[in-house]
């Protein structure tokens, strides 16, 4: 299962490099410091200049993967009406964990098998109903959240060229497997509901932000008419992205 710890993760030393991007003068340095004493660190990561500051960042060391990550997802799902701490956290979690090795294609992270299509996990879920099936519901909806919101272009180049589905088939997919595990025993069990619920009715919004992360941060370079069309669109369904 996906832990969703990056929030929690986030230290004094990623408080330190946020206020070095954001603070240039002492007083502005006190001010922020006032601030979290008195409003915690959340104050920070929302803080609507902490994106492009981190993005901009071209010391020694790139900012952590954990602070980039959070700071991205939240700042991408605010702007598109997502006021959602839990939801980012479990999101950012997630893509962290997929971004490792092959854990993307495992249920768990020591699964011996490998899915590599959103039907097989279906009709292995129909088949389970006890914690494998809650694991399995689960792994559909991040699956399918990971392949649209950071490979949206390869869905596209592979329905071009082999006819494979599009992204309404792997939105309705994710939606339905974090839904139904939502509603699974378990869920509440683990404190699980709330969120997976949140994540399978807000699927679209979630692809969106991701794919807009993708876009500018992760593969910047691709240009392609696929992608044209689908940021037109998702900007004229949601907004404009900032």
């Amino acid at each position: 299962m996906i832990a969703a710890n990056v929030r929690a993760a986030l230290g004094a030393a990623d408080v330190q490099l946020a206020t070095t991007l954001l603070a240039t003068r002492e007083d502005e340095r006190r001010a922020i410091a006032e601030r979290v004493n008195a409003e915690g660190p959340d104050a920070l990561w929302d803080d609507p200049r902490l994106l492009d500051a981190l993005v901009a960042c071209r010391d020694l060391t790139a900012p952590p993967a954990t602070l980039l990550m959070y700071v991205a997802l939240r700042r991408t799902l605010l702007e598109l009406g997502i006021d959602d701490r839990d939801v980012t956290d479990y999101c950012a979690s997630m893509l962290l964990a997929f971004g490792k090795s092959d854990r993307a294609w495992r249920v768990s992270e020591h699964d011996e098998n490998r899915y590599g299509y959103l039907v097989d996990l279906a009709a292995e879920a129909e088949r389970n109903d006890g914690e494998r099936g809650f694991q399995i519901r689960v792994h559909m909806g991040n699956f399918a959240l990971w392949l649209t919101g950071i490979f949206p272009d390869y869905i596209a180049a592979r329905r071009s060229r082999k006819g494979g589905p599009d992204l309404p088939y792997y939105e309705a997919m994710g939606r339905s497997g974090y839904l139904s595990a939502s509603d699974h025993r378990l869920a509440g069990r683990l404190g699980l509901g709330g969120v997976l619920r949140s994540a399978g009715e807000r699927f679209s919004e979630l692809r969106v932000a991701m794919n807009r992360i993708s876009d500018r941060l992760m593969f910047p370079a691709h240009v392609s008419a696929d992608r044209l069309l689908r940021q037109v669109e998702d900007d004229f369904n949601y907004g404009p992205a900032h």
